[in-house]
């Protein structure tokens, strides 16, 4: 039963994380040491995933194209003599975005597990097959995939 117990508390710890509170506020909430939710981000890669959670791949390719653009404007006025490490930056972006294009990625399935969940959470209302504890079991293996991916030793 402690061990239920436990894994009730690191669960809303962790989803308190990932809405963005601070480490200090989770102990408190969740009656557990700042030590041990300390342990917990770190052995879960919390941090990993609520930064891949907040890092779309639109938004980053949309980051690459303003860094592009700058560097663009940046070439217009140097001296061609000078331009190679300008060159160099923008074939390196451009090869970032390309490679962003073709891999998927953690952040990708975070995305595709949370439009998931939330598709599981609408079909629970009519399908009664769908109970919290399928829920919670679904949850527990994509954040088992996405720690393996984000290289995890857990």
């Amino acid at each position: 039963m402690a061990n239920k117990v436990s894994t009730d508390k690191k669960e809303f710890a962790e989803a308190l994380f990932m809405q963005g509170m601070p480490q200090n506020s989770i102990a408190e909430k969740v009656g557990v040491s700042a030590n041990t939710v300390g342990k917990w981000v770190k052995d879960g890669c919390w941090g990993e995933k609520r930064a891949a959670m907040s890092i779309t791949r639109k938004s980053l390719q949309n980051e690459l194209l303003s860094a592009i653009k700058d560097k663009i404007e940046e070439l217009r006025d140097l001296d061609i003599s000078k331009s190679a490490t300008v060159v160099d930056q923008l074939v390196k972006l451009s090869a970032t975005i390309e490679r962003l294009d073709k891999e998927a990625s953690a952040v990708d399935f975070i995305e595709c597990f949370m439009a998931f969940g939330r598709w599981l959470e609408y079909q629970a209302e009519t399908d009664m097959e769908i109970t919290p504890e399928f829920r919670k079991l679904v949850n527990k293996y994509q954040n088992k995939y996405i720690l393996e991916m984000l290289g995890s030793k857990l």
